[in-house]
């Protein structure tokens, strides 16, 4: 019996054929006007179904929502210039400045200079809604903004793309920023950031209620830079508590990479994370190399939400290009030494279902109603896309194929289960 939309029995755009869910089902999956319609049991004849304008056999291949990149700096992307040696030293105060050096040479769109590049590879990895920061400050101003602004509006039928306003060189050492904010919010930007309010500011709470501030007055959500370390970054956490609680914006704000928990001993940690859950606070992690990283296992076992971002990707402030949600599983699954096939399935939560929960964009799964951005695998099971960093056979992006490596035939290379 199919498991219908708003339009059962109506002729599809695209049909999927063949296609096995994360939980062992077989489906078939109709696509109209860029949503999933109907999910279709094998039972089902195909004299009997509707008619598709168009039928893909999935040969049995995988398939999982579209993937989910909860943090990434698409303005700062240097992938359409020649190589730059990567040459930021010190603190995030002098890895800003050499950056801000930069921005005042480059005359190249940002679309040019690599933010186009970097949507065309997330996509053929399968990301097909992400979260970026867009730098606001007294040498960018609101260029950069209208910028991202324009991407979105370009890539809008490819991807889902939510703008944070980025206060990146701080709201109190930066003067003009508070009303360079105030307008990015009118222009269009969904959320208000915040960066280390001691650590680039020098006062933790000036910043903090700048940022609260405007949340409230424009009715947006908030993203939060925290590079502070321990005991300074753990208060900013609870001060970061203390706010959403009073603006009653519960569920809708995020600390990007909160490095103070790496610091946290566990009945710390414990409580921390009581008071995140309740709160509805997600922590963002691109899952770092050196000591900084939470501790996401322990994290995710004590209720607290967590989405994963690929964060900086060739820029000022990392030569890394690594894109692939599904490679970014793969490094925490490496870094915290997880190999059962439970604690492997689990890593794509933080890619699929979490990030469109956080962010607003609907279940991130794969149901009836949704819009119909998926991925296809040539794996038995999740946990095999994650160990071996597969690339997806098949993206769809809005109903529309993106991405297609399923062979000349369409035909799976997956030998057959035993």
């Amino acid at each position: 019996m199919a498991r219908s939309g708003p339009t059962p029995g109506a002729p599809c755009d695209l049909r999927l054929l063949n296609a096995t869910t994360a939980d062992g089902r077989t489906l078939a999956v109709d696509i109209q006007a860029g949503r999933v319609t109907a999910l279709r049991d094998p039972g089902e004849t195909r004299e009997a179904l509707p008619r598709a304008a168009r039928t893909l056999d999935l040969a049995g291949a995988l398939v999982l929502p579209g993937l989910s990149d909860g943090h990434v700096h698409l303005d700062k992307c240097m992938l359409g210039l020649g190589w730059r040696p990567h040459r930021a030293r010190g603190s995030v105060r002098a890895i800003i400045e050499d950056e801000k050096a930069f921005r005042r040479t480059s005359r190249l769109p940002l679309a040019e200079q690599g933010a186009e590049a970097l949507l065309e590879r997330m996509l053929r990895g399968g990301t097909t809604s992400l979260r970026t920061h867009v730098d606001i400050d007294d040498v960018t101003r609101l260029d950069h903004l209208a910028q991202i602004l324009d991407l979105r509006a370009r890539w809008a039928d490819r991807m889902q793309i939510q703008i944070v306003a980025f206060p990146q060189s701080g709201i109190l050492r930066c003067p003009p920023v508070a009303e360079y904010l105030d307008e990015a919010m009118r222009m269009g930007a969904d959320l208000v950031g915040g960066l280390d309010p001691v650590g680039i500011d020098g006062d933790r709470d000036g910043p903090l209620d700048a940022v609260f501030a405007l949340a409230e007055r424009h009715d947006r959500a908030v993203d939060i830079h925290l590079h502070d370390a321990g005991e300074t970054g753990l208060d900013e956490i609870d001060a970061i508590l203390a706010r959403t609680a009073a603006a009653g914006l519960g569920g809708r704000v995020t600390i990007s990479h909160a490095f103070a928990l790496a610091d946290a001993d566990d009945l710390r940690l414990g409580r921390i994370a009581e008071r995140l859950s309740c709160a509805g606070i997600a922590i963002l992690s691109s899952v770092p190399g050196g000591r900084r990283c939470p501790p996401i296992p322990r994290l995710r076992e004590l209720g607290v939400a967590i989405v994963f971002g690929t964060d900086n990707v060739r820029d000022c402030w990392n030569p890394s290009s690594v894109t692939s949600m599904i490679d970014r599983a793969q490094l925490a699954a490496y870094r915290f030494d997880l190999r059962s096939d439970a604690d492997l399935a689990a890593l794509l939560e933080p890619i699929t279902a979490v990030p469109a929960r956080v962010a607003g964009l609907g279940p991130g799964t794969l149901s009836p109603g949704v819009r119909a951005d998926l991925v296809a695998f040539d794996a038995a099971c999740a946990p095999q896309i994650i160990v071996e960093r597969q690339q997806p056979v098949l993206v769809v992006a809005q109903g529309t194929v993106a991405v297609d490596r399923r062979g000349p035939a369409g035909a799976s290379s997956r030998p057959p289960a035993p």
